[in-house]
């Protein structure tokens, strides 16, 4: 993964080869990490983690050439198109026109686990981490690379150059803040 920098530098500078060495190069990190997001999906989704990989990867090529500063900015990058494609099929599978509110549906249906076995709703999850973002948008980052890339609390604190207490203060803050937005604003104690 050291040479994952040097590879986004020639890419850059307009290395054509870049490109299939970039794809090589993290493969097989992506491909983990997809593995790990749909697992927490419902059991009847088609999408793959291959699928999922090659959706990042020309979502993150786009139309012009990318510039990623590091190995971190371009998972940093990955774990949102990531998020930004599990939310877009969450919310086709939920139009009306897809099915949405009528016919059959399982209890999870738009539902994925979080570490600890709950489940929570990722439209609401993406909705509440928007609002996050709208008042802190480091501390939303701090979320999508905790729960989209999988990075620990010493992974992300790095990729944000913070040190490792804020990131911990920053986590707990922003679980409170989208566990009350998921909720629907409900407190769980006295006042």
């Amino acid at each position: 993964m050291k040479d994952v920098t040097r590879i986004l530098t020639a890419l850059e500078a307009g290395d054509d080869a870049a490109e299939d060495q970039l794809m090589e190069a993290v493969y097989h990190e992506l491909r983990r990490l997809a593995a790990a997001k749909l697992s927490r999906e419902r059991s009847d989704l088609t999408l793959q983690p291959t699928a999922l990989v090659h959706e990042v990867w020309l979502r993150l090529n786009g139309d012009s050439t990318p510039s990623w500063e590091n190995r971190r900015h371009f998972f940093a990058a990955a774990a949102e198109a990531m998020r930004r494609i599990l939310v877009e099929r969450a919310r086709r599978r939920m139009r009306l026109k897809h099915g949405g509110a009528h016919g059959r549906q399982s209890l999870d249906d738009v539902e994925v686990s979080t570490p600890d076995g709950t489940s929570i709703d990722l439209i609401a999850l993406d909705d509440a981490l928007a609002k996050l973002a709208v008042e802190d948008a480091r501390k939303a980052r701090l979320v999508e690379l905790r729960y989209f890339a999988g990075l620990s609390i010493p992974e992300a604190a790095q990729v944000l150059e913070i040190s490792k207490a804020t990131a911990d203060r920053w986590w707990a803050y922003a679980r409170a803040f989208l566990y009350h937005e998921v909720s629907g604003g409900e407190d769980s104690g006295p006042g």
